[in-house]
């Protein structure tokens, strides 16, 4: 045993190129590996700490929490020794603020990927170990390069082993490489692919059949399963393109409110504090640059963004769509690139036989129905009964037992891969299979792999079978001592190894000439271009003198003779397979216009592509297609000039492309990428992004979370693997169709976030900000109180903004282009102008002349107060308090104006009716009531120096809200009636 542990190490490290350790050198070096856990799966480091600090002190926090800070000091020590219990009151609810909005972010940004935890989950976590002569069971990330273990039955493969020895020992590697049937151990290299070659087992596969012994030649991160998990933890973490509008909105607010407190203290220090210097002092400028930051700060919209996007996942979840992260919702919205796998995301995975040929006689659904109910007679019985024959031998589906009779029932209860049961309900539609196969006993089988793309079997008749009784048996004048060799596979495989083609008129062999094979080609390529999939079944009688009668199926010897004689092949004829496309497809992908697939024989993934509406164009182009239009670009024309048309590309020719290639590429609107592997896929996305694309990937395997995690929607099928599901953002728990419903929420949250924004910044950033500009630069008093900006921000207008984002979708949402992430703002130029030019100005002036009538009717005029500075006569703290409150109710009924106006972006009020979003009037009452509230509560009176007004100062602003309302209605129209008009440029 330690020969072959030396051997089969230095022999696997030379051809392997594995530098590590072999862990033959000293027991102590080994101890060291040991100890340093070199198997285990690296995880991406996390940092709570920051991610803490970070809700507490980003964005808005950090100005809320600077702004309480400068509250607390405004009243002690700078406001002695008559501290202000007005700035006390509000540092404290600033601070409150900042809590709120904490506990909210850590609610919508508390998760971490789960995908590492996954994957260890698919290990094994210990091992049955050969050290020293002695066998030991260790933890599975104690292994080192150079260990030899020991591999049984129903056990997961610790590391990436060189087998040493085998009995009978089969491996799934489903898992890794989507092949559903299990692979044979081999002592020797069969290929020089790491991934096909028979005699590595990987870590994570599961032995199936058997036991062996091998060699640890890679572990940890540098195995197959490693650099998978390596791929998917280490994708650097990325802002959504929600966080990213948040992040650009804020720089905006914070930009502004530096500026502007800014300007008030350089105007306080060069004038105010030299001509007037009893107005502001010390601490009331620091109140007065706290007001600048509440006045630009919407507090309120944290929480909305929060609980918008929560009652958006919560609506997704009933259409059976799982947002794993709340602001994923509206990255899905802004997609323009769409990767999609075809079967069981495309089409149904149900795979069924739609036409077979034996030669050239062609029968197609309807005529083998016929054929199958006797309704029709046929030259060629003999043929198809052939045909029937090689394509049950040749199969690894297996009949379920079931109580129900098969009179009983319409068919089979079969499982296994996908197109081996497809073949087998074929054969059994074509006659009764039970009781053939239970003539035949399977001697050898080699299992389809993707490099050889076909199943060869060895089958002899049972010592209970009747050569009379078994039509296979009647073939070439088979024997009881022969063997039947029977192959199933891609036809361009197969053909070089067929030598014979079947005759359907009598059923006998004749020999292949170049227009057979001409002829067979043509009918491939005309099913393909019907999106079936195309396999060739061929049989050949083996004789008993031709296999050395001292070997056993089980070695590799009887393998190598088994494959040598897979040749001189009889055709018995081609069978086009399809798997339907999902009712919803069309209709999905209709509405997902741009949508790249990731599929498989180039010309049925385009047949299929075409079929589901992903490609329109007539002509669709090859990659040499693409060679020519570089080339024609780099000597006649730009990129930009070239047409954008449909294009099908292989992931071998992918690999070939340079990046110039590659950028011509990626201009095309329709893409087919056919037989891509997990690499190509990754790349694919990379690209894309690259580009300046928000990128959507679906994928449901292993090999598929690395591009689920580097993209921008990673989106996993519900039936797939966990990993998958773990690695993906959302993830699809019924069907691909419900792709549609959350692409159209998406686009609604961005949507209602612009006007839940909107609604905002009239009243609680321009209109407070006014007051406090006016009282700097105009001396007169200021007009709303700091405690009311608060309430504004954080009470009555939550409840409104809250109800926006509840609107549902306006017309024509889903006929818009994907929003251009660098040019589509949420809080763009033209929104900023609407709330500020338009609403604010609107909303200040008559809050304002609400405020100086209530005073005039009090005796004081406005020329008294204006240019005051301090010295307003007849003004006293109660006259003040009185005249805000006018000013905070006059907002707030005004804003209820901005509430049905903001709802629809150029709808009409009639068109997109309060009816379609019932929460609107309740919201609006309730910020009314808690306005009242809050000012005639004695308790909040003392404490926030609020307020009650006189009854004509809740009705006349009323009229007000309508005058609002009536000129966006005038506003709107002329957006509606001339698109082309300086309004329609300046709409939002």
């Amino acid at each position: 045993m330690l020969d072959w542990h030396k051997i089969a190490t230095e022999e696997v490290l030379q051809r392997l190129n594995v530098s590590s350790k072999t862990g033959l050198e000293t027991s102590q070096a080994q101890r060291r590996l040991h100890s340093a856990g070199k198997n285990a799966i690296s995880p991406p480091p996390k940092n709570w700490t920051r991610k803490i600090l970070g809700w507490l002190l980003g964005g808005f926090g950090s100005l809320l929490l600077a702004a309480s800070i400068v509250c607390f000091v405004a009243w002690k020590p700078l406001g002695n020794p008559d501290p202000q219990a007005s700035n006390l009151a509000l540092a404290i609810v600033l601070l409150i603020v900042l809590v709120l909005q904490a506990v909210f972010n850590a609610w919508q940004d508390f998760s971490a990927s789960k995908v590492m935890s996954s994957i260890k989950n698919l290990l094994p976590t210990d091992v049955l170990v050969l050290r020293g002569g002695v066998q030991t069971k260790l933890d599975a990330e104690q292994l080192v390069t150079g260990d030899i273990v020991l591999i049984s039955l129903g056990e997961k493969v610790p590391a990436d082993l060189r087998m040493i020895e085998v009995n009978d020992l089969r491996f799934d590697r489903s898992i890794l490489t989507g092949e559903s049937e299990p692979i044979s151990g081999r002592v020797e290299k069969t290929d020089d692919n790491f991934l096909e070659t028979k005699n590595i087992a990987l870590q994570g596969t599961h032995c199936v059949n058997g036991s062996g012994v091998g060699v640890v030649i890679q572990t940890g991160n540098n195995t197959v399963f490693g650099r998978i998990a390596k791929l998917s933890s280490h994708e650097p973490t990325r802002l959504t393109t929600l966080q990213r509008e948040i992040l650009h909105f804020v720089f905006i607010i914070a930009g502004l409110a530096t500026v502007v407190a800014i300007l008030i203290v350089i105007l306080w220090a060069a004038w105010l504090r030299v001509a007037h210097p009893s107005y502001i002092n010390i601490s009331g400028l620091l109140i007065d640059i706290v007001s600048v930051m509440v006045a630009f700060i919407p507090e309120g919209l944290p929480v909305a963004v929060t609980l918008s996007l929560a009652k958006v996942a919560h609506t997704l979840s009933k259409h059976k769509v799982l947002c794993k992260s709340l602001s994923i919702v509206e990255t899905l919205g802004s997609v323009n690139v769409l990767c999609s796998d075809k079967t069981g995301t495309l089409t149904q995975n149900r795979m069924h036989v739609e036409n077979a040929t034996v030669f050239d006689y062609v029968m197609n659904n309807e005529k083998l129905q016929s054929i199958a109910e006797g309704v029709e007679d046929v030259p060629a019985t003999t043929s198809i009964a052939q045909l029937m024959g090689v394509g049950m031998l040749c199969n690894a589906a297996a009949v379920v037992p079931s109580p129900t009779s098969l009179s009983e029932k319409q068919q089979l209860d079969l499982v296994g891969d996908a197109t081996d049961v497809a073949v087998l309900r074929f054969a059994h539609r074509m006659g009764a299979i039970e009781a053939l196969r239970e003539q035949w006993v399977d001697i050898f089988k080699q299992s389809f792999n993707s490099k050889t793309k076909f199943m060869m079997k060895l089958s002899k008749l049972s010592p209970t079978a009747s050569l009379e009784t078994s039509p296979i048996a009647s073939w070439d004048d088979f024997s009881r001592h022969d063997y039947m060799m029977t192959v199933k596979g891609a036809p361009e495989n197969l053909l070089p190894r067929c030598s014979h083609v079947l005759d359907p008129k009598h059923g006998r062999p004749v020999l292949l000439t170049r227009d057979a094979v001409r002829r067979l080609t043509a009918i491939q390529e005309d099913w393909a271009q019907e999106g079936q999939r195309v396999i060739l079944l061929a049989r050949r009688v083996v004789r008993n003198h031709m296999m050395s009668s001292d070997l056993s199926p089980g070695t590799d010897e009887f393998a190598e003779e088994a494959d040598a004689l897979n040749a001189d092949l009889i055709i018995v004829g081609l069978l086009g397979l399809m798997d339907p496309l999902k009712p919803t497809i069309q209709h999905t992908v209709s509405v997902c216009r741009r949508a790249e697939r990731l599929g498989d024989h180039p010309t049925t993934a385009a047949s299929i592509a075409r079929n589901a509406g992903i490609i329109t164009a007539r002509n669709v182009h090859s990659v040499t297609d693409l060679e020519k239009k570089q080339h024609k670009a780099s000597n006649e024309t730009g990129a930009d000039d070239l047409p954008k048309q449909s294009i099908v590309i292989t992931g071998a020719q992918l690999d070939s492309l340079d990046q110039a290639q590659m950028e011509q590429l990626c201009q095309y609107e329709e893409i087919v990428f056919a037989r891509t592997s997990p690499e190509q896929k990754l790349r694919i996305v990379h690209e894309f992004k690259a580009r300046e694309n928000v990128v959507a990937m679906t994928g449901d395997g292993v090999n598929d979370a690395p591009s689920l995690k580097a993209a921008d929607c990673g989106i996993a099928m519900g039936q797939g693997s966990d990993v998958a599901k773990e690695a993906a953002d959302m993830i699809l728990l019924d069907d691909f169709a419900a792709i549609v419903i959350a692409l159209e929420y998406g686009r609604l949250v961005f949507d209602n976030l612009k006007k839940t924004i909107l609604y905002l910044l009239p009243a609680g950033s321009f209109s407070e900000l006014m007051p406090i500009l006016l009282n700097v630069l105009l001396g007169l008093p200021q007009m709303l109180s700091n405690i009311q900006m608060i309430l504004i921000c954080v009470a009555t207008d939550v409840l409104p903004a809250l109800s926006m984002c509840l609107e549902t979708p306006e017309v024509g949402l889903l006929e818009r282009k994907p929003r251009n992430v660098k040019t589509e703002r949420l809080a763009d130029w033209r929104l900023i102008f609407q709330a500020y030019a338009f609403l604010g100005v609107l909303e200040s002036l008559c809050a304002m002349s609400m405020s100086f009538w209530y005073l005039q009717q009090k005796g004081i005029r406005f020329s008294n107060l204006v240019l005051g500075f301090g010295n307003w006569p007849g003004l006293d703290d109660e006259l003040l308090f009185q005249a805000q409150s006018v000013y905070f109710f006059t907002l707030i009924m005004m804003q209820w104006g901005n509430l049905l106006s903001t709802r629809g972006r150029k709808l009409s009020i009639f068109q997109h009716t309060p009816a379609s979003n019932w929460y609107v009037v309740p919201a609006a009452a309730t910020s009314l009531c808690l306005g009242i509230f809050f000012s005639y509560a004695p308790w909040f009176q003392n404490v926030f120096q609020t307020r009650g007004v006189p009854v004509e100062f809740f009705f006349i602003p009323i009229t007000f809200a309508v005058g609002l309302l009536f000129f966006d209605e005038s506003r709107k129209y002329c957006v509606r009636r001339y698109p082309s008009s300086w309004i329609a440029k300046l709409a939002w």
